[in-house]
This record gives structure tokens, sequence and C-alpha cells, in this order.
């Protein structure tokens, strides 16, 4: 699996739809089926935006921008005079209750003669703990441009900075061996299989693993899966760089 971004929308793939005419009669439109899929889009959107809001929870924004006001000795109200922002904008962002855009964030270091780099440069000092709820993930296909990808993942640590490893909850549909294309990626991976059935290609050799079976391999050999059977597999996959 490469070495994936967990930024993007959720990526499905669905059957072309097949038009229905009889007598010559015209379908009317399902308005139910329209307001779930706009609901759906909407709660992916907000899964999206709370990601997004973890990931910059970690850099410690306002506080930086406290430390950086208190320590020139500016006040809310001075400080929204020169940026244009409110007073109890400002205050919000001091206090984590907004999360500030790049613009805003480019307004007030201009004003403090600082570069963006001052906020985030350097995150909160403590050992790593993250947790990921299953609600909080999304689901990306491994190429949006492919009519049928191979897998579908998760990211399973997406808020986690510096990481030593990316770990993903993979989905692989069931595909026949011309389907199965090969890739390839710096450093090591790990694969488990908990749910059906995966083939593995690797060196011109396909493998079958089943649930309870893993393989560990060097992963800048081209390699490639695909699920078998009628439900396809799923498994946990672990990449590692490679040493140093």
């Amino acid at each position: 699996m490469a070495n994936s971004e967990c930024t993007g929308n959720s990526g499905e793939i669905l059957d072309s739809d097949k038009s229905e005419f009889s007598n010559n009669k015209i379908k009317t439109p399902n308005f139910s089926d329209a307001n779930m899929t706009f609901s759906m889009a909407t709660e992916e959107s907000q899964i999206a935006d709370d990601a997004i809001g973890r990931i910059l929870s970690s850099y410690d924004l306002g506080q930086k921008l406290k430390k950086l006001r208190l320590r020139r000795k500016v006040g809310l109200v001075d400080l929204g005079k020169h940026t244009g922002l409110s007073a109890s904008m400002l205050s919000q962002l001091e206090n984590g209750k907004l999360v500030p855009t790049l613009p805003t964030l480019s307004r007030i270091a201009m004003v403090f003669d600082v570069s963006l780099e001052y906020f985030f440069s350097e995150r909160k000092q403590q050992k790593l703990f993250a947790i990921v709820r299953a609600k909080q993930r999304m689901r990306f296909p491994d190429r949006p441009d492919k009519k049928l990808p191979a897998y579908f993942f998760e990211c399973l640590a997406f808020s986690t900075q510096d990481k030593a490893m990316q770990a993903y909850l993979a989905e692989f549909p069931a595909r026949s061996p011309e389907e199965a294309d090969e890739h390839f990626h710096e450093g090591s991976e790990f694969l488990y299989t908990f749910d059906g059935s995966i083939a593995i290609m690797f060196q011109s050799e396909e493998h079958v693993l089943r649930a309870g079976d893993s393989v560990y391999f060097d992963a800048s050999e081209p390699h490639g899966y695909r699920g078998m059977g009628k439900s396809g597999g799923r498994a946990v996959v672990i990449t590692v760089p490679p040493r140093l």
C-alpha cells in the first residue's frame, strides 16, 4: 500500500444508473434519496472539519498567539485595530474556540513581524497519545481516478504528528488477477488479514492470505493486492519508512 496522505473526501464507487422507461412514463425524481445524499455529504463534511480541527489543535495555535501578544505587551483591542479583527474573535482564537485561517494568521504574523513558521514549527511537548474514533475516519480509494480501485483504506492514526509508521484499515473488493495493479514504495509493509481472503502479488508470484494470516515484506519490490471470493477481504496494513 502506498504511503498516503489523509486529506480529501471519501471515495465511493457506484454502479452506473440504469434508465427504466415503460409506456412512455417519466420517472418521478426521488427527493427522499436526494435528501439522504445531501445529509450524507453534510455528515462527511462535518467529519472532515473535525479531523482538520484535531490536527490543527496539536500545534496549539491559540496559546502561541497569546504568548506572542503578551510578550509584546499588546492588548486585544489594540491588536484588533492593527489586524482588522475584533477583540472578541482574537480572544476566541487564543482560547481555542475558533481555528484561525491562514490569511488570519498571516495578518497577525505581519503585525508582530514573525513568519508563519512561528505558529507551526513547534508543537506541544508531550508524549504521543492520540485516539481516533471510528466515526472520525474517512474512506478513500487507492486512486481516485480508477474506475475499479484495488482497495479502499482508512487512516487509523491520521491526527498523530511525526508518526514512525502509517496504519490503515483496508478493504479489498473481489477482483480478477488482471485487475490487480502492482506498485512499490520505500520501506517495509505488514498486512494482517482479519476477514475474507486477499491475494498478494510479490515478485511475480501470488500468495493467498485468509483470516488470521499475515505477511511482512520489502515494499520497494513491486507488489499488488486483490480481494478473493464473493466479498473480498479486509486487513490492517502498516507501512514503515526505511531504516536510516
